[in-house]
C-alpha cells in the first residue's frame, strides 16, 4: 500500500493549471489571478483628499478667524483656491484646494457661516496624501484565491474584468448494478445513488465545476466507453465504486487496459481502495463504493487537486489540535480519518465521536464537522491525547 504522503504528492504531481478566462470583478470572488502580479496603471487616490468632513485651511493661518470663501464636496473637479486667512467647507473624500494643507474637522471648529475660527492646526492633518494606498507602477501580488478585500484593490485601480484560472470541469460516473437515482423506488437488491450527487457537491464546494455523467452497469465495455466520454468532455475524472478486488470491480481494468494506472491502493482508513491513472491524456480517480469512503478520500485527495488546478495551494481547510474525548479505534496499519464533532471550550478543542466509524455510516459524516487524523502505528485516538484535526465546517469558538 502506498502512504498518505507519497500518493498526495504523486496525485498532486497530476495537476495542470486551467486555462485562463475573463470575469467580470463583481464574479471573481475565489477565483484565482492568471496572471498573479498586476502593475498599478494609476495612483490610489489619485489625488490628495480629506479625511474628515470640515474645513480646509493653510496650517500657517491656525489658530485664528479665517473667511468660509467656498465648499468642496466629494466628486467635485473645480476647486477653489485657499489663500492666507481663508478655509473652505470640504467633505470626506473631496479633492483637497490648492493653498489648503491641512483639515480641521467641524466639531473643532467654531463656525459662523461667513467665517470659521480654529485651533492650531499641524500641516496634513486628516489629509490623505495623493498615492499614500498605491502608487502609479507598483507591482502588486494577488497570488492566493481572490477575498473581498483583493477584489477591492482591482477596483481601486480602475480594473473592471481580469482573466482568472478556469475552474476545472469534473466529471462525475458513479457505477454499480445496484444503484438508482435519489426519488426511483427501490426493487429488491437496490439502493439509491448517494455517491454521484454527493461527490457533485463536493466538486462545487472545492471550487471546480462538476459533470454528472449517467450511472453505468457493473460492465467493463460501458465503463470502458463511459470513461472515454468524460476524458474528452473534462479536465478530471471522477468515478466511485469498481475500484476493489471484486469480480465485478472492473475500473481499475479499464484504466491499465485502455489508459494508465498509476497506484490504486493507499494506506488510508477509510477509502484504502484508490485508483489514481490516466485515460486519453486525462486523470482519473477512481473513489471507493462506500460512500464514506468516498467522500473522506475525495476530501483529501480530489479537492487539493482541483485546488492546484486553479493555483491554489492546500485543501482551503482549517487545521487545528483537538483533544480526543474518548478512545476510538482504528487499523493500526493506516492513518486514520475519523468523523468526529469538534467543540470549542474556551481553553481547548475537544474531538468526540460522531458516531460509529464504518465506511457504510454517512449519518456521523453529516452530523460530525471534522476529521481526526489519527497516524499510522496507532491502534485507536487515545483520550485525553491531541491530533491534527481537519475542519470540515466553520467552527464557533468560545472566549478566543
Amino acid at each position: 500500500m502506498l502512504s498518505f504522503d507519497e500518493a498526495s504528492r504523486r496525485l498532486l504531481a497530476r495537476a495542470r493549471l486551467t486555462d485562463p478566462a475573463p470575469v467580470n470583478l463583481a464574479d471573481a470572488l475565489g477565483r484565482v489571478l492568471a496572471e498573479p502580479r498586476v502593475v498599478a496603471a494609476v495612483d490610489v487616490p489619485p489625488f490628495a483628499n480629506s479625511a474628515m468632513d470640515g474645513f480646509a485651511l493653510r496650517s500657517a493661518d491656525a489658530p485664528g478667524t479665517l473667511r468660509v470663501v467656498g465648499e468642496v464636496r466629494a466628486g467635485t473637479g473645480s476647486l477653489p483656491e485657499v489663500g492666507p486667512g481663508e478655509a473652505v467647507r470640504i467633505m470626506t473624500g473631496a479633492p483637497l484646494p490648492p493653498g489648503a494643507d491641512t483639515v480641521l474637522p467641524i466639531e473643532e471648529a467654531i463656525d459662523d457661516d461667513a467665517t470659521v475660527t480654529v485651533p492650531a492646526a499641524p500641516s496634513g492633518l486628516h489629509v490623505r496624501a495623493a498615492a499614500h494606498d498605491t502608487r502609479a507602477g507598483d507591482e502588486i501580488c494577488l497570488a492566493e484565491a481572490l477575498t473581498p478585500a483583493s477584489i477591492g484593490v482591482l477596483a481601486s485601480l480602475g480594473l473592471g474584468e481580469v482573466q482568472v484560472r478556469r475552474r476545472p470541469l469534473v466529471a462525475i460516473l458513479a457505477t454499480g448494478d445496484e444503484l438508482v437515482g435519489p426519488g426511483e423506488p427501490l426493487e429488491p437488491g437496490q439502493i439509491h445513488d448517494v455517491n454521484a450527487v454527493a461527490l457533485a457537491a463536493a466538486v462545487v464546494d472545492a471550487g471546480g465545476v462538476a459533470l454528472p455523467l449517467p450511472r453505468v452497469r457493473d460492465q467493463a465495455g460501458s465503463i470502458q466507453q463511459a470513461l472515454t466520454r468524460a476524458a474528452r468532455d473534462a479536465d478530471l475524472v471522477v468515478t466511485s465504486g469498481g475500484v476493489s478486488v471484486g469480480q465485478h470491480d472492473y475500473v481499475r481494468a479499464v484504466l491499465e487496459q485502455y489508459g494508465s494506472l498509476d497506484f490504486w491502493r493507499i494506506a488510508v482508513q477509510p477509502g484504502k481502495p484508490l485508483a489514481v491513472g490516466e485515460l486519453g491524456g486525462v486523470t482519473v480517480i477512481g473513489l471507493p463504493g462506500n460512500p464514506v469512503s468516498a467522500l473522506v478520500t475525495f476530501e483529501l485527495f480530489v479537492r487539493p487537486l482541483i485546488r492546484a488546478m486553479q493555483g491554489m495551494s492546500g485543501d482551503g481547510r482549517h487545521h487545528l489540535r483537538a483533544r480526543a474525548t474518548e478512545r476510538m479505534p482504528k487499523d493500526p496499519d493506516r492513518r486514520a480519518f475519523l468523523r468526529v464533532r469538534a467543540q470549542d471550550d474556551g481553553a481547548d478543542l475537544h474531538a468526540m465521536p460522531a458516531g460509529g466509524q464504518q465506511s457504510s455510516q454517512l449519518r456521523p459524516m453529516a452530523d460530525g464537522n471534522a476529521l481526526l487524523v489519527v497516524p499510522e502505528g496507532a491502534d485507536a485516538a487515545e483520550p485525553d491525547q491531541h491530533y491534527e484535526a481537519i475542519l470540515l465546517q466553520p467552527l464557533a469558538l468560545a472566549g478566543r
